[in-house]
């Protein structure tokens, strides 16, 4: 067993004996893995979707957070990754999407802050264009979904084809503001990983036409947040672009320093805060009203826009 497959299974237990349930959830394409952990706030569900190659683990310390403020935290688990069942066809983008409706759908009693990192963040806008009734509020952290040329897209899928531990660090360069003390440890792991066939049956069929049009954005009547962070090496900044120019005009955006591709985990303890602090504007502001930053934290702690934080980056 591999140093990712170990952690994998101890970071499982450890939130397990906190109080988040491990449960899997039967949808029409395979069995999908969460974690639902009961809150002690007044804050709506909170519900956080992964990107490729990842799972719901690397959420942990900020769900720890957002359980301090929410009455509940869901973090759910994409096909193929972490604990979910590996689909019994070709994992495709069309794949994803009907398995991820179908789980907030069974799962979700109340409309949800849906927070979604990456691909996470494309589940997220498809979930809130299909389901808007259910989506209380967007949070997107450098999502995917924009439109690109088809030289743009083929060169971003290419950066998950790694073929030596070499490339894995500089993937890992790529993806965070800081790179993690333990990639070295990891880098054989992560390479076995993005070989995986869920992996590249998922990047092979990935095209164009998947990508949200200038109208479905405009369509988005929620209060949304977008967080792109300024060391994010991942993806083009042309996909910033795109969100910027097509996402409703309430739509907030912020592109804080010290945070890559993945702010929760370069700052678990920032990024927890700023959820919070938006889903409290937006509770405030009533529903379908934009939501500027609140002054409250998590746990005492400030709550500010995440351009304002320290820069501290979370290892």
């Amino acid at each position: 067993m591999g140093i990712l497959p170990l952690a994998e299974r101890l970071a499982k237990s450890a939130l397990n004996r906190s109080g988040a349930q491990s449960r899997w959830v039967d949808t029409s394409v395979c069995k999908l893995h969460l974690y639902d952990a009961a809150g002690t706030g007044p804050l709506p569900t909170v519900v956080l979707l992964h990107g490729i190659g990842s799972s719901a683990i690397p959420y942990a310390p900020v769900l720890q957070r957002l359980r301090r403020r929410a009455r509940r935290v869901i973090a759910a688990e994409a096909p193929g990754h972490g604990w979910s069942a590996t689909p019994a066809s070709a994992f495709t983008p069309e794949c994803l999407s009907t398995a991820m409706n179908e789980l907030l759908d069974r799962e979700l009693d109340e409309p949800a802050i849906v927070v979604g990192n990456s691909l996470g963040g494309a589940v997220a806008v498809n979930y809130a264009l299909s389901s808007p009734d259910r989506v209380r509020a967007l949070v997107l952290a450098s999502p995917a979904g924009a439109c690109m040329e088809e030289s743009e897209l083929a060169a971003l899928l290419g950066t998950f084809k790694l073929r030596s531990r070499a490339e894995a660090r500089a993937f890992f360069a790529r993806l965070y503001h800081r790179v993690p003390w333990f990639t070295p440890l990891v880098a054989g792991d992560v390479v076995r990983m993005f070989s995986r066939e869920t992996i590249v049956s998922f990047t092979s069929s990935a095209r164009c036409d998947h990508a949200f049009t200038p109208e479905q954005l405009a369509s988005l009547g929620m209060p949304i947040l977008l967080i792109w962070g300024r060391s994010d090496r991942l993806m083009p900044s042309a996909n910033l672009d795109y969100y910027r120019r097509h996402l409703p005009p309430h739509a907030e955006i912020e592109e804080p320093e010290g945070v890559g591709h993945c702010p929760h985990v370069d700052d678990p303890r920032r990024f927890a805060a700023r959820i919070v602090a938006f889903a409290e504007a937006v509770v405030s502001r009533g529903a379908g009203a934009a939501a500027p930053a609140a002054a409250s934290g998590v746990a005492g702690e400030r709550a500010v826009p995440l351009e304002q934080g320290t820069g501290e980056a979370a290892t």
